[in-house]
């Protein structure tokens, strides 16, 4: 499991990921406090993607991208 260094590159993996299989995917965050360090990590089983960030404006942009997946979840478009 690789990071992927740039946001946009991830939130586009992420959502085409969601798209592919939405019933078998899933996300997970985490924040170390001891290091700093916020980490989204998003998978299918199959493919694994994850992105980490130290910076504060980077955890507003993961905060409206899991808004909008959370969003795709709950519509009846499935």
């Amino acid at each position: 499991m690789t990071f992927i260094p740039n946001w946009e590159e991830f939130e586009k993996s992420a959502e085409m990921l969601y798209l592919r299989d939405p019933l078998n995917t899933r996300y997970s965050i985490k924040y170390s406090h001891s290091k700093g360090v916020f980490l989204v990590k998003i998978t299918d089983n199959k493919k694994c993607l994850q992105y980490k960030t130290e910076v504060q404006q980077d955890v507003r942009k993961i905060d409206m991208f899991i808004s909008n997946l959370i969003r795709h979840m709950a519509s009846n478009d499935n």
